[in-house]
């Protein structure tokens, strides 16, 4: 699977990541923060359930349940 990887500051100088699947855009409710392209065409296993570069947990169900998958915020 391929995925679009962006990615928005955050304080302390730690950054959020969202992923998205290469052939869409970002979702409508995500358009409105300002998200930079951090990867393009990003290639992972299909069964991979995390990105570890980018922090984000459970991106299977993530991707099934909003379309896009995100860095935890704390």
């Amino acid at each position: 699977m391929r995925l679009d990887i962006y990615r928005r500051a955050e304080s302390d100088g730690k950054f959020s990541y969202l992923a998205v699947p290469e052939t869409r855009n970002i979702p409508e409710e995500a358009t409105n923060t300002d998200w930079e392209v951090e990867a393009r065409a990003f290639e992972i296993d299909d069964n991979a359930d995390h990105l570890p570069d980018y922090e984000i947990d459970n991106l299977s169900g993530q991707l099934s349940e909003k379309g896009y998958a995100m860095t935890h915020v704390h």
